[in-house]
């Protein structure tokens, strides 16, 4: 128990004075929270119906807008639901998974245990999977957006590492959830406290948003600029495609879905366009599958969760490290084979090793292609209306180490291609550093809504 020993301490206490868990990491946030007068009381307490699980159903595509979107912990983050984020819907639920406005989602399990979603009801009708624990609060004792508010704080983080399961998955279940004791001021020191970080968190959004266009759309006015055409296909939606004997005999598919006039339209609109070359991406680079361990090797390890859609970079999420993986280099493209991570591309800035669900892609001869290029290319419309029509499976659809050889690429001269890898990387720093900015500003204002709360650490 003394702070910086080196030794076993032991110490002695009397059983009756123990109430609820009584070991060190879980004692941090006790002790945090009894530094202010407020009083506490515990998120059972200021429910208005009892705590519930979600369903357990499986999620399914969407192919109505009736149907509810489904919400799991892969879903959100610590700042919510991406504005564009693709929703799937739960092959059953019942009424009681339905949410209302005011609902918060607790994840009960996972690497990600501990973090919450506020339903506002801006995504319409929505249940919840089964890893997630739902709270409904009574508007009568307690805001429900500062008790979301109030799980973003150290304080709270510090609750989750002390009374989380290590053992296995992580986990923190129903009972242990209502028991977690919040500060609770007057309802217009809650008001207040809530409207100072709603105001936080629209300025780190709008912040990361144009981030995000730096990355992504200015990528398609970039190449448009060098007079290459990455946008999305419009084609007619005719069934009837026409195929050579060669095309047939060199290709390892030949049903309908191979030949979709999406897919025909995008690699003819490389072919057509004069100033570049359609090359089949065999031809540039080498598929490179030297397995390895992934065991202990969580710091070089990446995940599909680790990338960001669109943008290729780094997203801070991590998995597990188990099993085999493959071996990559800097320079190396990593390209997410697995639906719907298809615009997963990064170009490696150091060496390491990556999920078997990434093709490991390296350029043979950087006269011809660029590695950044390609990377870029790689995060394209043309490249995604190729591929969504090529893969296969069922439960995890996925393009297959065959069909990737037969992505054609738009190839312009190297000068060109510096150009565009060039302005690319203009962006991308601006992007960077907006996105460092708007982190700053938001780690500013959580601390000062906790200092408060709590008064100074």
């Amino acid at each position: 128990m003394t702070p910086g020993a080196n030794d076993l301490c032991v110490f002695a206490v009397k059983r009756g004075n123990i109430e609820g868990r009584f070991d060190v990491r879980n004692l941090l946030y006790s002790q945090t929270i009894v530094r202010h007068d407020y009083q506490k009381a515990t998120l059972g307490s200021l429910t208005s119906e009892e705590p519930c699980y979600g369903t357990s159903a499986t999620a399914i595509k969407r192919t109505d807008e009736s149907q509810p979107k489904y919400i799991r912990i892969t879903d959100f983050d610590d700042f919510g639901i991406e504005a564009n984020h693709e929703f799937m819907t739960a092959e059953s639920y019942s009424d009681k998974h339905f949410l209302k406005e005011g609902d918060i989602l607790f994840a009960r399990t996972g690497a990600t245990v501990g973090k919450t979603y506020y339903y506002d009801g801006s995504i319409g009708e929505a249940v919840f999977a089964g890893y997630c624990i739902r709270f409904r609060f009574d508007p009568n004792k307690v805001l429900p957006k500062y008790v979301y508010w109030m799980t973003k704080t150290n304080a709270y983080e510090k609750w989750v590492q002390g009374i989380q399961r290590p053992s296995g998955q992580p986990n923190i279940n129903k009972e242990e959830y209502k028991s977690l004791e919040v500060p609770l001021p007057e309802m217009n020191k809650q008001k207040q406290l809530s409207i100072f970080l709603e105001k936080a968190i629209q300025t780190y959004r709008t912040k990361k948003n144009n981030a995000y266009l730096l990355l992504s759309r200015e990528t398609g006015r970039t190449f448009k600029e060098y007079g290459i055409d990455i946008s999305s296909p419009k084609y007619n939606k005719t069934i009837c495609v026409a195929v050579t004997i060669g095309e047939l005999l060199s290709n390892s598919s030949i049903g309908v879905e191979y030949y979709h006039p999406e897919r025909m339209y995008a690699i003819n609109a490389i072919r057509k366009n004069v100033e570049t070359k359609a090359i089949r991406i065999e031809e540039l680079v080498d598929f490179c599958r030297n397995n390895t361990s992934a065991s202990g090797k969580e710091d070089k390890y990446l995940g599909l969760a680790g990338i960001e859609n669109n943008t290729g970079e780094l997203s801070g999420d991590t998995e597990s490290a188990s099993g085999e993986a493959f071996e990559y280099q800097r320079g190396d493209v990593l390209y997410a084979r697995l639906r719907p991570y298809l615009n997963k591309v990064r170009l490696a800035e150091e060496d390491g090793i990556c999920s078997k669900e990434f093709h490991v892609m390296r350029v043979k001869d950087q006269d011809v292609i660029l590695p950044a290029y390609l990377a870029a290319v790689m995060r394209t419309d043309v490249i995604l209306a190729q591929t969504k029509h090529m893969m296969t499976g069922n439960t995890h659809p996925r393009i297959s180490n065959e069909d990737v050889k037969n992505l054609c690429i738009p190839i312009p001269g190297i000068d060109v291609q510096r150009k565009i890898v060039n302005e690319l990387e203009n962006n991308r720093k601006r992007a960077r550093r907006l996105m460092a900015e708007a982190a700053k500003e938001w780690a500013e204002a959580k601390a000062q809504f906790e200092r408060e709360l709590l008064g100074e650490s």
